[in-house]
């Protein structure tokens, strides 16, 4: 369930509009050109952490692989990424309290949810768990509902409605009405809307099965990843006019469901993308923390956010928890300035981190066939093809980042903090070896 709702959050439900506005109806195949990446990389961090569990995931498997310096460059960016993540959403629910709660501060909001996810992290593993088990249960309920609905609409099953045919996939300027250039920016609103997923083979670790949870998530990865990004985008713009002013304005999910005619469509799909969000600001939580704690285990952080208790890395939940906090404030204070910075070095990370996990995994298959070859529970597909293939893609996503002034600064950014973490990682390393 972890698994499923990982890949249900808030920017399929919101982000998804800026991608349809882009691309038209060619959405649906960028999506799906995403989507093939994000199994291939998911495939790769499958096999290696079914062979291998680690609380550190993909920053362990980078440490073994590559080199110290690798693991730390990939922990380090990660970490920073969730923990800005957990700041950016943390604003967005507060946003959607404040409008059913006229009159309050968003700040008070901000700290309700982070005093309650800060706890439940704090507290026990399970409370992790148990949270993140019902809000994918909401989530994966709400977007199949949506499917089933937005299916017998499009037939003209459902009351109320006609069979659309293929009408709104063709008209309006045709099924690639901005061209390659719309396509390529729908591409890469979709690369960065299936973040978030490396989470839980994080999470596997510390499952009582780790192996077996593992291997049940990621096999299951190509048809979550088709039904629910692919045919959600299919569904939309085929019931939709991909122009229609209603997507961009009340967001793509609540315009299908009016159109079709579902009373209370804007507060129902208010309420499951207020769970979209606390799902990621709770999983960020608890995945910061996991990767700060395991990156200190491993001599590559501050030794006090390593101490365990009661089998939680407590100091390490609050450590993440505190410049989750610390980000919101940057929000209020130096929105164009401080906090902007920070989303722009977090704007590339996720590709940075599949580019690592790709690299790893080439390294590690290659050890574990010769030494090992009995963990090989969970692997990867036409080894090693598709993990060159893998890293192509990854190679041309940054350069269509390049490309676009939208996302150049970001790339920049990225790159540059990267660069900066490996460095510092491979000085510690050199120092690591003189003593």
């Amino acid at each position: 369930m972890i698994a499923l709702g990982g890949v249900i959050g808030a920017g399929l439900f919101v982000g998804s509009a800026a991608g349809i506005a882009a691309a038209g109806p060619s959405i649906v195949l960028a999506y799906a050109l995403s989507g093939v990446l994000v199994m291939l990389v998911m495939r790769m961090l499958g096999e290696m952490s079914a062979a291998n569990p680690a609380s550190g995931s993909f920053s362990v498997h980078a440490d073994r692989s590559i080199g110290p310096w690798a693991g730390f460059a990939a922990g380090w960016t990660f970490w920073t990424l969730l923990c800005v993540g957990v700041a950016a959403e943390a604003i967005g629910a507060a946003g959607i309290m404040t409008n059913w709660f006229p009159g309050t501060p968003s700040w008070m909001w901000v700290a309700v949810f982070m005093a309650v996810f800060c706890g439940t992290n704090l507290a026990a593993v399970k409370n992790f768990g148990e949270f993140e088990f019902w809000f994918a249960a909401l989530k994966v309920g709400a977007i199949s509902l949506f499917l089933i609905l937005g299916v017998l609409a499009i037939f003209g099953v459902l009351p109320g409605t006609h069979a659309v045919g293929a009408a709104n996939l063709t008209g309006a300027g045709g099924f690639l009405p901005k061209g390659a250039n719309g396509l390529v920016v729908g591409l890469l609103a979709s690369v960065f809307a299936y973040g978030g997923l490396e989470t839980v083979t994080i999470a596997a670790a510390e499952s009582e099965n780790p192996v077996k949870s593992v291997g049940q998530a990621v096999r299951t990865a190509m048809w979550r990843i088709a039904l629910f990004y692919v045919g959600s985008m299919l569904v939309i713009v085929t019931l939709i006019p991909w122009n229609d002013g209603s997507l961009t304005k009340h967001g793509p999910y609540v315009a299908v469901l009016d159109h079709i005619g579902v009373p209370g469509a804007g507060q129902l799909m208010n309420v499951v993308i207020l769970v979209a969000l606390l799902s990621a600001m709770n999983a960020n939580i608890y995945g910061s923390s996991r990767m700060a704690y395991s990156l200190v285990a491993r001599g590559q952080g501050p030794r006090l956010l390593g101490r365990l208790n009661g089998g939680v890395p407590r100091l390490a939940v609050l450590a993440s928890s505190g410049f989750g906090f610390l980000a919101v404030l940057f929000s209020y204070w130096w929105p164009t300035t401080v906090f902007a910075w920070l989303l722009n070095i977090v704007g590339a990370a996720v590709l940075v981190v599949w580019a690592f996990i790709a690299v790893a995994q080439l390294r590690m298959r290659r050890r574990l066939e010769r030494e090992a070859p009995e963990k090989l529970v969970v692997r990867m597909w036409a080894f090693p093809y598709l993990t060159w293939v893998a890293l192509l893609g990854i190679g041309a996503v940054l350069v269509l980042m390049a490309r676009q002034p939208d996302t150049r600064v970001q790339l920049y950014f990225t790159g540059g903090a990267t660069v900066v973490l490996a460095a510092v990682g491979y000085a510690r390393q050199l120092a690591a070896k003189r003593r």
